[in-house]
């Protein structure tokens, strides 16, 4: 059985399925800031999608963070690492990647245990 939260046309933003919640990759839902803003916005958002799931970041397994320039990777940190559950870190890739719009600096992927 698979259980969906947040169907749009074209995908769940969160599913549960044999224990697993997946997300989505999330963007922040206003563009204007820089990085750490962004990246505070999209965690929010992945506790919300969490908490909707019967989950929360504590349960995190892996984090996937795409930033538009991998030089803002240390800004990005910033906002993670207040966020981040010290004492169950998931395992994490950061890359730099072309975003979907100019003004998206960060997205990131989450998968943790429902």
């Amino acid at each position: 059985m698979i259980i969906r939260q947040g169907i749009t046309g074209r995908l769940s933003k969160a599913l549960v399925v044999n224990g697993f919640a997946f997300l989505s990759g999330l963007t922040a839902r206003d563009t204007t800031g820089g990085v750490r803003e962004q990246t505070e916005d999209i965690l929010a958002q992945i506790d919300s999608h969490l908490k909707a799931v019967g989950t929360d970041k504590s349960r995190i397994a892996v984090a996937n963070i795409w930033l538009r320039d991998i030089r803002t990777f240390d800004e990005m940190n910033e906002a993670w690492e207040a966020w981040v559950d010290k004492e169950s870190p998931p395992a994490r890739a950061t890359v730099e990647s072309r975003l979907a719009g100019e003004a998206i600096l960060v997205e990131i992927q989450v998968q943790a245990v429902a």
